[in-house]
């Protein structure tokens, strides 16, 4: 045992059957106990200023199959250190010189939130005991009417009680977790307004390795006054506050085009919600938004920070030609330039995020990007695939070439030039 305190000895032991079967018979043979079961080892912190109490249930355990290696100290000042990050089963006693009672009880089970805590009380505090187990205590024991056997089995069945509601607590904040990511998706991931458009879409989107985790990929498209204007972005990092933050800029974004905002001012005011919204200074989006009137087949693209369109039509896949701006919330958008691009009726323009291009080109070190990302879509066309299932084969060919799931989500909007596009 291995003692804590002014009066300490610093000397460990290890107790159980293993300690018993080191003591031979007279003519040299084991004792019977060794027959026994393989043991389970446990930790045991004691807490318990009476070192007559602490050798009767040092004794106790020894008699006991479990193979335990007991740390004793004599106040809860002294057990502080030892509860950090402790795992095993803290034996308390709820009387100590420096803290008494359920308080005592809470301290511990807050220092120690993975270790399952065993009270042990006296003859004239039972209530105390059960007041113990109500408060998050896995059980207690009465002094006096202890015997091995009972301190064994209360000692097991308390770790695995531990177990059981740290399993139950992992459980439930993964589905809370899960709950929360489906509701930010749908925020991020809208059902489209085209239906007065003369653009038809198909929407896609494929989380990335780190799953339990939701980004910021956005997508939108909306057809107000004869004008359908897409945008496709991307928050930078991953976690809740970047997947609120794409929620609200999509919505702010679709509010702006909805209520008859200026295109030329669509970005700038986006830009003051983002600053306005973000949880961290340093938290920024790239995004592309495009916009097509009514009748016409010129495309006006504005790309901040993000990988540009590409057009296909015919089989050929080319990179539309953006000038290159900072990504929003980086520098305050004043008027971000503006290129226009050349859709003819039955071309499509597919918007994608970065998580695609940032994939591995055949294996690290080299990554996708545009340009492999052309010969990639090429090569799904050249096998046949119909365009509306394009997304979801070039996605598959990018972990192909990844060696695995992508990094990051992807999130990719076709949109097509023509009642006979790839509708969703």
């Amino acid at each position: 045992m291995t003692v804590i305190g002014d009066e300490a000895a610093s000397t460990a032991t290890t107790h159980g059957a293993a300690a018993h079967d080191g003591a031979a018979l007279g003519d040299g043979t084991a004792p019977p106990h060794r027959l026994e079961a393989p043991v389970e080892s446990v930790d045991v912190l004691l807490v318990e200023d009476d070192p007559g109490d602490a050798l009767l249930a040092e004794e106790l355990l020894a008699d006991t199959p479990l193979t335990t290696r007991i740390t004793w100290v004599p106040t809860l000042a002294d057990a502080r250190a030892p509860l950090k990050d402790f795992r095993g089963c803290v034996l308390l006693d709820l009387n100590l010189p420096d803290a008494q009672g359920l308080d005592l009880l809470r301290e511990v089970l807050q220092s120690a939130p993975s270790a399952a805590v065993v009270v042990l009380t006296g003859l004239d505090d039972e209530h105390e005991g059960v007041a113990a187990v109500a408060a998050g205590a896995q059980d207690y024991l009465v002094k006096g009417q202890v015997d091995g056997s009972l301190l064994g089995r209360s000692l097991r069945y308390s770790l695995e009680r531990r177990r059981a509601d740290e399993n139950a607590r992992q459980l439930h904040e993964a589905r809370m977790r899960a709950r929360e990511n489906t509701r930010l998706e749908r925020g991020l991931l809208p059902q489209v307004l085209l239906q007065s458009s003369p653009l038809s879409h198909r929407a896609y989107y494929r989380p990335g390795r780190k799953r339990a985790v939701v980004g910021g990929d956005f997508y939108d498209a909306v057809e107000k006054n004869g004008t359908t204007h897409v945008i496709i972005g991307d928050v930078s990092g991953h976690g809740p506050d970047e997947a609120a933050l794409g929620v609200s800029l999509r919505i702010a974004w679709r509010t702006l085009v909805m209520a008859g905002v200026a295109e030329e001012r669509v970005l700038p005011n986006l830009e003051e919600i983002l600053v306005s919204e973000r949880a961290q200074e340093e938290m920024y989006a790239t995004l592309c938004m495009a916009s097509l009137d009514t009748g016409t087949d010129r495309v006006r693209v504005r790309v901040l920070g993000h990988p540009p369109p590409l057009v296909v039509q015919d089989g050929s896949v080319v990179e539309t030609q953006a000038s290159p701006q900072p990504p929003l919330g980086v520098f305050p958008v004043e008027q971000a330039d503006v290129d226009e691009v050349v859709l003819p009726v039955g071309a499509s323009m597919l918007f994608y995020t970065d998580g695609l291009v940032d994939a591995y080109d055949g294996g690290p070190p080299a990554r996708l990007e545009v340009a492999g990302l052309r010969r990639m879509i090429s090569g799904v066309l050249d096998q046949g695939v119909p365009l509306n299932l394009l997304p979801e084969h070039v996605v598959d060919e990018a972990e192909r070439s990844n060696g695995g799931p992508l990094q990051d989500d992807v999130a990719m909007l076709l949109i097509t030039h023509g009642a006979d596009g790839a509708a969703e």
